[in-house]
């Protein structure tokens, strides 16, 4: 294992820029989302502001307009307007959508990498079948060929194989636990790091609800609000209430449905690269069993 030290520097470095994109993703996605929020969504073309009041203000967004912003209600189907009455948690929860979408783009680049070049599957094929040969040299240099993760992972296992093969020192039973630690260990280093930032997406799916569930409590606060006045209902705080409880509500549930999907496919996606590894590791240690007995 002398080549170990190599690789642990590699993981190292990889966890550091993982942790280094993270740090920065996290605040970017907030920053872009607030100013969506004021700037797209809060276009004063999204909402009926009479002419006068208009002319008179020069501001890009409501959000800079003199006087009580509540009584300027968006265009009917104006869907854009609808959402900036959603409330200040709004912003918050796009700022968390975007982060699914920059670390589910991320995960799935790493992933890919980590897969190779070629077909997965092909791979492992070819894999088992020179090994059945006997071509542990033609076995090493398709793990070149195919590079990722799961080939470095079999080609230190074949390494493995050699050395095992030419200690004589060794009975089968020895090599083989020999092989079998260094796959394990050649694992262990290459795939945590395809698992990081997947707990990030994991949180989002939690604090996407129940963040679009403190939007809705928000909102319902201030429709009821609008109900307990004497006399008439003020309908413009009854509106812009029952507005930010729906769309809060709404922007939170597409938030944690796309987080637990992209979840799910990037977890499989790991799983198939681990059965991957499993079984090509299978091989070699069968392999070396069968024709040293």
């Amino acid at each position: 294992m002398a080549n170990a030290p190599k690789p642990t520097t590699v993981k190292k470095e990889s966890s550091s820029a993982s942790n280094l994109f993270a740090t920065l993703v996290i605040p970017i996605c907030i920053i872009i989302g607030i100013t969506l929020f004021i700037f797209v969504l809060g276009k004063p073309s999204n909402f009926n502001i009479p002419e006068d009041v208009a002319k008179a203000n020069s501001a890009v967004s409501l959000a800079f307009y003199d006087g009580d912003t509540h009584a300027y209600l968006p265009h009917p189907g104006n869907y854009g307007g609808m959402a900036y009455k959603g409330g200040f948690i709004v912003p918050i929860l796009i700022g968390m959508l975007l982060m699914v979408f920059t670390f589910s783009i991320e995960r799935l680049i790493v992933i890919g990498k980590a897969t190779g070049k070629g077909s997965l599957d092909v791979f492992v094929k070819k894999i088992q079948s020179l090994l059945s040969s006997g071509n542990i040299a033609a076995a090493a240099a398709e793990c070149d060929k195919q590079e990722g993760s799961v080939a470095n992972v079999i080609k230190s296992g074949l390494k493995k194989y050699g050395e095992v093969e030419a200690d004589t020192n060794l009975d089968v039973e020895q090599s083989v636990v020999a092989i079998q630690k260094d796959i394990e260990e050649a694992t262990s280093l290459e795939m945590p790091m395809l698992e990081q930032n997947l707990t990030i997406i994991a949180t989002l799916v939690s604090v996407g609800t129940l963040m679009g569930l403190l939007g809705t409590v928000t909102g319902m606060i201030k429709a009821f609000g609008g109900l307990a006045n004497s006399g008439a209902p003020d309908q413009a705080a009854l509106a812009t209430g029952i507005s930010e409880a729906l769309i809060n509500t709404a922007t939170g549930i597409s938030t944690s449905t796309l987080a637990i999907i992209m979840y799910n496919i990037l977890t499989s996606k790991i799983d198939k690269l681990t059965y991957a590894i499993d079984e090509a590791g299978f091989s070699i240690v069968q392999t070396y069993a069968s024709t040293h007995k």
